[in-house]
C-alpha cells in the first residue's frame, strides 16, 4: 500500500486481505500506522492472522519480488481485472485515496489492471478496490485448486 492515509480505509484493507487469505501486508512510508486504535477496530482481528510490515521503501522491497506486479490503474494499457492470470503468487499495488499510486511505484509494475466499472463513475475508494482484486485472485485460486 502506498500512501493510504485513513485509518478506517486501512483497517477495511486489513480485514479484507485476512479474509482473502494475504499472508503479507507491506506498507509504505507515507501510510498511517497499522497498529493505531482506528485501524485496529476496522480490522476486526485481522492484524493478527497477518504479517504486516510498515514504513518500507516499497521500490526496493519489489527490488527482491520475482513474480507478477499488478497495480491498480486507468488508462488504455490497463487489462480488466478479469483478463488476468492471478492464479499465482502476485504483489498487489495500491495507492492513497486522492492520488493513487504515484508514478515511480506505477512504474514497478509488471501489468497495469483496472477494475470495469460503469460508464459513470470515475474510481473506487480504495478499500473496496482491494477486496474487488483479491476476491477476483482467491475465486482464481479456487477454481485452479
Amino acid at each position: 500500500l502506498e500512501g493510504v492515509q485513513d485509518p478506517g480505509n486501512l483497517g477495511t484493507i486489513v480485514r479484507t486481505a485476512a479474509a482473502a487469505g494475504v499472508v503479507e501486508l507491506v506498507l509504505g512510508v507515507g501510510c498511517t500506522q497499522a497498529w493505531s486504535p482506528r485501524a485496529l477496530r476496522a480490522g476486526m482481528g485481522g492484524h493478527f492472522v497477518l504479517q504486516i510490515r510498515e514504513h518500507v521503501d516499497l521500490a526496493a522491497y519489489l527490488a527482491n519480488f520475482t513474480g507478477p506486479v499488478l497495480a491498480t490503474s486507468l488508462g488504455a494499457d490497463s487489462r480488466t481485472l478479469y483478463e488476468c492470470d492471478l492464479a499465482q503468487p502476485v504483489a498487489w499495488l495500491f495507492g492513497s485515496e486522492g492520488l493513487g499510486l504515484s508514478a515511480g511505484l506505477l512504474q514497478r509494475a509488471t501489468q497495469r489492471v483496472q477494475i470495469p466499472m460503469a460508464d459513470h463513475v470515475e474510481s473506487l475508494n480504495v478499500a473496496s478496490a482491494v477486496a474487488v482484486c483479491l476476491f477476483e485472485q482467491r475465486r482464481q485460486l479456487q477454481l485452479r485448486g
